[in-house]
């Protein structure tokens, strides 16, 4: 599976993609994500057990908030897009 990481996501992660080996949900992706890169990384990313405000999470480019959320089902050759919420004036 291959995540890639935008902004300053990838302060945390120190790449801009990674392949990881298949995680049947998006839960699942995201903890073990948080294994490799710390709790920096966790810290952004979960809020407590739910998806902090502060993300937004694409797979294969369709926002998980239109799909089943943390429990999206994926599949071995999904990209998961990782991104910080951003503001502008």
């Amino acid at each position: 599976m291959k995540v890639l990481f935008f902004a300053y996501i990838r302060d945390y992660t120190g790449t801009k993609e990674v392949y990881v080996e298949y995680h049947k949900n998006l839960r699942s992706l995201l903890l073990k994500l948080c294994e490799m890169y710390g709790p920096k990384f966790r810290n952004k990313v979960f809020a407590g057990d739910d998806l902090s405000d502060e993300i937004i999470i694409l797979v294969n480019g369709r926002n998980i908030v239109h799909l089943q959320g943390l429990d999206s089902l994926l599949s071995p050759e999904d990209e998961i897009s990782i991104f910080p919420v951003v503001a502008g004036g």
